[in-house]
């Protein structure tokens, strides 16, 4: 629960800039190596997502790309090219709050952390704080509306 709170953190602070709340944090043996938050907008960049900001954080303080053993927390079910960065960095673990049911790679639309087809899988774990994990994206996309 600690960690997925510290990922809402970051995804209040996606929501603050005008992003879409998404938050994640790479951890392993109760450290945290990576934070990340959506900012496509504020750099201009498609694949600024807060699972590949956080992941390139992760691998940049390490020895390696490689994060075997680590578990990575996000606040929403990531997408394919998400879940494609996920596999290649090795991660042991998803653990993710909100389904997506529109993009989701983690079982809900596409099942790609699980794949016999990969040379990696990936242990997942949906739902973690689900509510407030979902509540803040809620909240974003009621205000997007109304503004609108």
């Amino acid at each position: 629960m600690e960690f997925m709170a510290q990922a809402l953190t970051e995804a209040e602070r996606a929501m603050a800039a005008g992003e879409v709340p998404v938050g994640a944090i790479v951890v392993a043996e109760d450290t945290v190596l990576g934070r990340g938050r959506n900012r496509t907008i504020e750099l201009r960049d498609p694949t600024a997502h807060a699972e590949v900001l956080a992941i390139r954080e992760a691998a940049g303080a390490g020895d390696g790309y490689r994060l075997e053993g680590a578990s990575l927390y996000v606040t929403l079910e990531p997408c394919v090219m998400c879940m494609g960065a996920i596999v290649n960095a090795r991660l042991a673990a998803l653990k993710f709050g909100a389904w997506d049911e529109k993009a989701g790679a983690a079982g809900s639309v596409y099942d790609v952390g699980r794949d016999g087809r990969l040379n990696h899988r990936i242990e997942i774990y949906p739902r973690i704080m689900a509510e407030a994990c979902a509540d803040i994206l809620r909240r974003f996309f009621r205000a997007k509306r109304n503004a609108g």
